[in-house]
């Protein structure tokens, strides 16, 4: 049985939606916020309407299943669901070890059960992606949302000291392994999003824009020309190197809304017991 997400809500829409036999995931998008309490508030909302900038969730159905989530990501749930930590004796030392050392939480926590929960608001866009067994994608810390139980997501090393150093995406990723279905956010759309195919092939990015790699493509960071005096010359100097089969998932807007956010803070605080009274 799936839940009844949008109610009485006039306003709210599922814009996408996947789903397995016993799990489900909606992305639910409000039309536009209708309690303007001010002009200022109003003129705000009216110009971020105008550029799609909406307010989004994420909805996942549980059949007699489990999902993992982001920490502080859960806003509410119903039906017969229960809430565990992820963290046993068994994995307790190797977790609080990788948290430490990354900076991401110590785990997931992960819901099991039957009923519905939904997610926190949020100004940035959803990716569903559905992994097959033992289908491994790589992504940036920060773009993890939620995964069903079935897939098992953890902090990894980068594998040369090239990539780690001067890559620009910091020392450790998130490695996602299926099979399952995935959520992840991004202040990218999914339409200014290029999958770059490569089969044993070779891809060179001037900048950290990639978001995503399959498991079959190697990421190094080389000179852009093959000498010195040539990557001079070129004004590129490094860039980073992806090589092999599989996908690299580019997202060069990155850049504008990185600038953007720099100048401007397009997201409000949306948990407002933390915010400054």
């Amino acid at each position: 049985m799936y839940y009844n997400v949008i109610g009485t809500r006039k306003n709210v829409q599922i814009i996408d939606s996947t789903e397995t036999n016993s799990f489900k995931v909606e992305i639910l998008q409000y039309d536009k916020l209708l309690g303007m309490s001010n002009h200022r508030m109003a003129q705000t909302m009216y110009f971020m309407e105008k550029q799609n900038v909406k307010v989004r969730q994420i909805a996942i159905h549980l059949n007699n299943d489990m999902v993992k989530i982001e920490p502080g990501a859960m806003s509410y749930f119903q039906g017969n669901i229960s809430m565990v930590s992820g963290v046993t004796p068994g994995n307790a030392i190797g977790r609080f070890f990788t948290g430490a050392v990354t900076g991401e939480a110590t785990a997931q926590p992960e819901y099991r059960g039957s009923g519905v929960i939904v997610l926190e608001p949020s100004f940035k866009h959803f990716l569903l992606l559905g992994l097959d067994s033992r289908e491994q994608i790589i992504v940036d810390k920060g773009m993890f949302y939620a995964a069903q139980g079935s897939v098992d997501v953890k902090s990894v090393a980068q594998k040369n000291l090239s990539s780690a150093i001067a890559g620009g995406e910091g020392i450790f990723q998130i490695q996602i392994t299926g099979p399952g279905i995935v959520v992840l956010e991004s202040i990218v759309p999914m339409e200014e999003i290029n999958i770059i195919e490569l089969n044993n092939d070779t891809l060179k990015v001037d900048g950290n824009f990639a978001v995503l790699r399959t498991a079959g493509i190697d990421f190094t960071v080389e000179r852009s020309a093959k000498t010195l005096i040539g990557s001079a010359v070129s004004g590129e100097g490094l860039v980073n190197v992806y090589r092999g089969t599989g996908q690299v998932w580019l997202a060069p807007t990155i850049k504008v809304y990185n600038f953007l956010g720099a100048g401007y803070s397009t997201t409000p605080n949306m948990n407002t017991s933390n915010s400054k009274r």
